[in-house]
Order: structure tokens, then sequence, then C-alpha cells
């Protein structure tokens, strides 16, 4: 007991400030559309946050309105720029207040010249008579790309795909399953919305805030536990009342052990289900399949339920080629078959697809986190394209990135063809000439308050400090969490045994 006793209290006391960040983080992470307005100045994050030679995905691609005008579009909006990315004007009138509405996934001009915007929060049209955005009826998921069909434009969001000739009117589709689909989901997924409480829907996130809330709860009333023997004996020296302070401890401890018992169970599921959705912990399940849990959000008859992220509609072989987190698949003109994995597989992060590109009739270039490669369909010849050596797949897998973070990529500069790697930025894959740097008004664009959000409770705002030992954070501090909780649970039953027994 004096064991349990002792460590509950200083681990506690230790880890109360990554308690808080995690609970006030996830709080934010849960409701990504209420926060969508809050911005955070960029100046007051480490420098790894600041934008420098387009990093961050600042841009993941761009599209040749005419001539010479190039719209460049990413994380930091639509920017109208040349060809040789030397002036810059701000293409983002008519979005919503807060950087997340200018999170652009893809630019798209349609058969009738229509410019297009696939963003986080739905589908805009641009007009060019009043020169602004202006939101569809669309009303679904955040869209992931946009493609074209003959007269048809096709929406592609995280489960389905959408079809329309008119913005208004939309056809909602649900893809063929693949061959020896077995009806199961990935361990990582099913963690993923039990840790936010996403798998009851609204009610389950809900639910998962109050858990955060209790969290913080439990921490600050730790605190006051700790903290009031001094309180006391200081006033007790000064012959100062009493009654309020121990009043706020007695309300502490009661309902710091009444809600540490009756939620340990949530308190213990969100933790442990927390440490396995980050490396290294993640490595272990990030091949695993489980069963759907029944009647839940993951309980859907859709194979393709928060997979699909590119697609491209290939005129000459009316094939559809889906890019989805389980690698490339190919679909027959009415979609009416199953969707059928590609015969050779490009390396795709399981983060997503940033890149998705047709280049010659037969092959495709595909970038993502795991790098840049050329595909070839017909051959199964795959293509390092910014190492400029054929790819060989490692049996070895540790965490799911490759050495070149591809997060975007254009041909419409002319010093050459350019990839964006998040990390570095802009990088030339062939020509000697010189990136341009990023004008200071597009450095100056803030970061949402939900990204920074995700940031804390990754622990990757601590990567400035300690580097690439932040990874180790959410596992240790999780395992310290678990503790705390139990011996906490221990301390008390053993207590409340006591005093029915008298």
């Amino acid at each position: 007991m004096k064991f349990f006793r002792k460590y509950h209290k200083w681990l506690g006391i230790v880890l109360t400030i990554f308690i808080l960040l995690f609970a006030l983080s996830g709080i934010v992470l849960n409701h990504r559309k209420f926060f969508a307005n809050s911005n955070v100045n960029r100046n007051i994050l480490p420098n790894e946050y600041s934008y420098k030679n387009w990093n961050n995905a600042a841009i993941k691609g761009t599209l040749r309105l005419s001539g010479d005008s190039i719209l460049a579009y990413g994380n930091v909006g639509i920017w109208l720029t040349d060809t040789t990315f030397s002036l810059f004007s701000d293409f983002n009138q008519g979005f919503p207040k807060g950087i997340d509405h200018r999170k652009i996934y893809k630019l798209h001009t349609t058969a009738n010249s229509e410019l297009l915007a696939a963003t986080l929060f739905g589908l805009y049209k641009y007009n060019f008579e009043s020169n602004t955005w202006n939101k569809t009826t669309f009303q679904d998921e955040s869209i992931m790309d946009i493609a074209q069909k003959q007269d048809t434009t096709l929406l592609l969001t995280r489960s389905h795909l959408y079809k329309t000739t008119n913005f208004t009117d939309y056809s909602k589709h649900t893809l063929p399953e693949p061959p020896n689909y077995n009806n199961k989901v990935s361990l990582f997924k099913t963690l993923w919305i039990i840790h936010s409480g996403e798998i009851f829907g609204q009610g389950g996130k809900l639910f998962t805030d109050l858990i955060g809330l209790v969290f913080i709860f439990l921490s600050l009333t730790g605190i006051i536990y700790f903290i009031t023997p001094k309180l006391i004996k200081r006033k007790k020296k000064h012959n100062k009342s009493l009654t309020r302070i121990v009043k706020t401890n007695r309300f502490s401890l009661k309902w710091h052990n009444k809600l540490g018992w009756t939620l340990l169970l949530f308190l213990i599921i969100t933790t442990i289900t927390g440490m396995f959705l980050r490396p290294p912990l993640l490595i272990a399940i990030i091949q695993d399949e489980v069963n759907k849990i029944p009647f839940t959000k993951l309980d859907t008859d859709n194979a393709w339920f928060d997979k699909l992220r590119r697609v491209i509609y290939d005129e000459n072989s009316q094939l559809y080629y889906f890019a989805t987190i389980d690698g490339v698949f190919i679909g027959n003109n009415d979609l009416n078959n199953k969707l059928m994995p590609a015969p050779s597989q490009p390396p795709i992060s399981v983060m997503g697809v940033n890149v998705f590109k047709k280049i010659t009739p037969k092959s495709f270039l595909v970038g993502s986190f795991e790098g840049l490669f050329v595909w070839d369909s017909s051959t199964g010849i795959i293509y390092d394209y910014i190492e400029r050596k054929p790819f060989i797949p490692s049996s070895n897998r540790g965490i799911p990135i490759g050495r070149h973070m591809v997060a975007g990529y254009t041909n419409d500069y002319t010093g050459g063809q350019l990839f964006f790697d998040y990390n570095i930025g802009a990088t030339l894959l062939n020509g000697n000439t010189h990136v341009p740097n990023m004008p200071q008004v597009i450095q100056s664009q803030p970061m949402s308050l939900w990204n920074l959000a995700l940031e804390v409770h990754t622990m990757r705002i601590f990567n400035s400090l300690i580097g690439m030992f932040y990874i180790l954070l959410i596992p240790l501090s999780g395992l310290a969490i678990l503790f705390i909780l139990i011996s906490g649970f221990i301390v008390w039953f053993n207590i409340h045994r006591k005093k029915r027994k008298k």
C-alpha cells in the first residue's frame, strides 16, 4: 500500500502536464468543424512549424489555368502565380474564415471549363464574374479527389464515389468490394475510432470528451489534495480560518475517488488505445485485421469505408484507377464488377496518397510519405523517381514512412519538376535552377488550432526539444498513466474495504 500510495502520488504530479495536454488536445481533435475558424500564429511555435521552402504541405499541387497563369494549392489555400513562381496573389476570396477552410485537396477544371476546389469541408465552384469561391450543394464528407469522365464530374470522398453533371444532383456510389473480401477492418482503424469515441457516432465522441474532462478533473484534484496539507499548516501558523480549504479538500478527495473508480474502465481503454495509435507500438498492429464490432460505425457493408484517397478515369482503356490505403485497385467502366487489385503495387503510405497522376498511357506517378514512384500498370515495373533507380521492396517494416515524405508535386514550374517533401519542402527532380523562395505573405499563413492540437496529442510538438525520442513519450506516459489509474484504484479499494469492515 505504501508503494502504491507513494508512486500514485508522485507519478500523478509528474504526469499532470502530459495528461492535461492529452485531454485538452483530444477534445479539440474530436470537433474539427467547431474549431475550424480558430488559427494559431506560427511565430509562437517551434521553428519546424514555420513555413520555409514550401514545406509542411504548403503546396500539394498546381493547376494551369491558361498560358502563364498557374494556381498553386495546398494547406495555405490557393494562390495565383506564373510558371516561374515569382509572383503570387491571393485566390481565396469566398472561403470562410480560418485556415482549415482553405485546406485544398484538389483543383479541377471540368469539361465545361468550370473551376472546382475539393476542400476539407466541401466542394466549391469558382465564379469568374465575381472572382469568388461559392460553396456547392454537395453535403457529404471531405472530398479527397476530383476527376472527369466525359461530361460527368467524379467526386471521391474517403468512402464513396459521387457523380454529377450539374452540381445540383449527385448520385452516390458504394464501390464494389475486392476479391476475397473478408468483411474485416484494420485493428488500427478500430482502435482509432474507439479512442476518439467515433465508434458510436457523435454521442460516442461527446462521451470521450467527458472522459477527457475527467482526466483533467482527476489531475487537478490530485494536485489540490497534494498541496492542501501545506496550505493548512501555513494557515494554522497564522491563525486563519480553515473551513474553506478543508471543504475544498474533502470535495476534491470525494469526487477524485468516486469518478476515478466508476469510470476506471473507460479511462484505461482510452489510455491503451491511444498508446497503440503511434509508433513504436503502432508497428506491432499496423498489418492486423479484426472483425467489425457490431452496431457501431464500423459495422457497414461498404468494403471501402474510410479507405479511398485518389481516382483516375482512363478514357482510353475505360477503366477506373482508385488509390486506397490498401493499394491501387482497378474498376471497369460501369463499376459493376469487383474492384481488382493492380497486379503490382506501388509503395503507398498508410497515411494516404498525395500524388496520383497519369503520365503516359500506361504509367502513373504515385507519391505518398513512402516516396515518389513511376508505376507501369502494364509491366508492373516500379521506378523510384527521386532516387532514380528501380524500386526494390524491403521485407523489414519499421515506421510506415519512407526517406522522402512526398506531400505534393508539380510539373508546371519552368525550372523543372518539383516534389514537395513535408519536412524539407520543394526539391527539384531535374534541372539546376534555384527553387523560388516563399513570399512573406504565404509564409505568414497561420496553423489551424486543430492541427496544433494534433501535434500536441501525438507529442510531435516535443520533436524540437528531444528529437526522435519524442516517439517514446506516448508509450512511456501511457504506461505511467495506466499505473496511476490502477494504483489509485488499489489504494481506494483497500481503504473502502477497511471502512466497510468497521
